[in-house]
């Protein structure tokens, strides 16, 4: 059985692996020929497989999932009224880049767009290439077929994960499913046409994935798509079902989920009984903890609620997660051994969502947040002269640009939520806390939405009060018919740090509002700011490609 140190070696050294035959042949360059990385049923599973989850995680601007800056998480997070880096003395002015993305007024040429673009469909590509090499390897090996359409399998999920998230920011995106099309052929389909694809790969892919947890360090099967990850993206896929399946984002209307069809287990139901139908399916699987806090700890692979995660190991891997170092104040980078670059912060919306400043604060807001006297180790954490302790003002975000204002350096709380690592490195970017992608909670949640939106707002109470009412946590009574006003406010409480604000705000209606420091702009009444535009480098790249509605 593989252990987390050398499955993440196996993803790690991608071609680098030793040859099928002629091992004693002089190799300088330590790579392998074509012919040697595909030549048998283990090196073609490390190298057109494997290789690939190496890209999960990143360790450069726009690169991974999570756990970088200028990527999938800051377009999907510091574009809400859960985060915000405000300008303090000239840092974080940037450009205005920050502020643009808060105040959704980003033009087509930013940066972060094409980056993190080009990142998603890099991977893509080399899923195409992956199965292409599993379906050229079956058709003379007919006696390991089954396992390699185990493999193919695999691969087709991870690149429905990959396209569900450039259909998420985008909408209309190139549906590329073999290696042989040319540039100059890319079309970019309809917004509808790539959720389909995306639902039915997933679903073709169900029955030959491993019916286990995901984060089990003991597994071969760790850190890689198994049954329970893809029922949990068929979920989400089936919630977002009227945002997904429109393909006219900007009239102001949507296709109602009782109208949209998916086949579960043999039988038609709507988008909400499939989604309840689906995040049923994963109480075989998985399980709330008792502590909230047991979920992002230093060695949180151990969590039965983690459904799908990034490894991390600082000694092994070079993926990083960089909102410590991004968030933290630079006194309070020192003092837990490294620097950091005071910006990120929780919104006033967002800290009063929790209470904060009352005398029923939710019990997840320390949990998630620095906030008032930091403390690290039961000891105070002290400011840059050594004397003065160091004190956040989590309502001290009263406008974007805080400079020259009394807490212009300490206004906001900061980031939290994954614990303090003692052996992390380079300035705690390098952890071993797992970076936290899916989890039952928020199956839980969008199991109860599910339910509330057909109209059974009281058999949605077992789902949300077990996420509310986690271990011996317990505030309010909660009441016995659950409303959607509960379930919005709720999963920014569970969810916070997480990356899915964005995607919750748009399916409730509420992105392209006025909220926090965010203005409304008329430009935005349209909607259609709840994609991103289709970055001009490659408008100017496939002239036969329209910019997204809108821009």
């Amino acid at each position: 059985m593989a252990t987390k140190k050398t499955l993440l070696t196996i993803c790690a050294a991608g071609i680098l692996c030793c040859g099928c035959s002629d091992y004693l042949e002089e190799n300088p360059e330590g790579m392998l020929t074509e012919e040697q990385a595909f030549c048998n049923l283990t090196q073609l599973k490390n190298n057109a497989l494997l290789s690939i989850y190496n890209y999960i995680g990143g360790n450069a601007s726009s690169q991974g999932l999570q756990g970088t800056d200028r990527g999938v998480y800051d377009l999907n997070s510091l574009t809400t009224d859960e985060q915000i880096i405000p300008i303090r003395s000239g840092d974080w002015e940037d450009g205005y880049l920050w502020y643009r993305l808060f105040q959704h007024t980003w033009g087509s040429d930013e940066e972060p767009f094409i980056n993190t673009w080009n990142y998603l469909f890099k991977v893509i590509v080399m899923t195409n290439e992956g199965i292409e090499r599993m379906e050229n390897y079956k058709k003379g090996h007919a006696e390991e077929s089954m396992k390699v359409n185990s493999y193919i399998a695999e691969l087709r999920a991870l690149r429905a994960l990959f396209y569900f998230y450039a259909m998420d920011l985008w909408g209309r995106v190139p549906l590329i499913t073999s290696t042989g099309i040319k540039t100059s052929d890319m079309t970019l389909s309809d917004r509808r046409t790539t959720f389909l694809f995306i639902v039915n790969e997933l679903q073709e892919a169900l029955p030959y994935l491993e019916p286990i947890q995901s984060p089990m360090p003991s597994s071969e099967y760790y850190g890689r798509i198994t049954y329970p990850v893809a029922v949990f993206l068929l979920a989400k896929l089936a919630l977002n079902a009227e945002v997904y399946y429109d393909n006219d984002w900007t009239d102001n209307k949507r296709p109602d989920g009782k109208d949209i069809y998916f086949t579960v287990n043999g039988e038609k139901k709507n988008a909400w009984q499939a989604t309840e139908s689906y995040c049923k399916q994963l109480d075989r699987f998985h399980t709330t903890t008792l502590l909230y806090s047991a979920n992002f700890s230093v060695h949180n692979e151990t969590s039965v609620e983690n459904i799908f995660t990034i490894p991390m190991d600082p000694t092994i891997y070079s993926n990083q997660y960089v909102y410590f170092f991004r968030s933290r104040h630079f006194s309070q980078g020192n003092v837990l051994g490294g620097k950091s670059e005071n910006g990120t912060c929780g919104t006033v919306t967002a800290i009063k969502a929790f209470g904060y400043g009352t005398d029923h604060v939710d019990y997840r807001f320390y949990d998630c947040f620095y906030a008032d006297t930091v403390y690290q180790n039961g000891q105070i954490v002290y400011d840059e002269d050594g004397v003065t302790p160091l004190v956040y003002h989590p309502l001290a975000i009263t406008q974007y640009d805080l400079s020259g204002l009394a807490y212009e350096k300490t206004a906001g709380a900061r980031i939290k939520k994954y614990a303090p690592d003692p052996t992390a490195r380079m300035d705690s970017k390098l952890i071993n806390n797992d970076i936290v992608l899916f989890r039952y909670s928020d199956a839980l949640l969008m199991r109860a939405e599910a339910l509330v939106r057909m109209g059974n707002g009281e058999l949605a109470y077992p789902s949300f009060s077990e996420v509310r009412n986690r271990g011996t946590y317990s505030f309010d009574t909660i009441p016995s018919v659950i409303t959607l006003d509960m379930i919005y406010k709720e999963r920014l409480l569970e969810l916070m740090w997480e990356g899915w604000r964005r995607n919750d705000m748009i399916r409730f209606g509420t992105y392209n509002t006025a909220y926090d420091l965010k203005d409304y702009a008329e430009h935005e009444a349209d909607g259609h700011t709840i994609v991103f535009p289709i970055p001009t480098a490659l408008l100017q790249m496939h002239p036969n490609w329209k910019q997204n509605p809108g821009y």
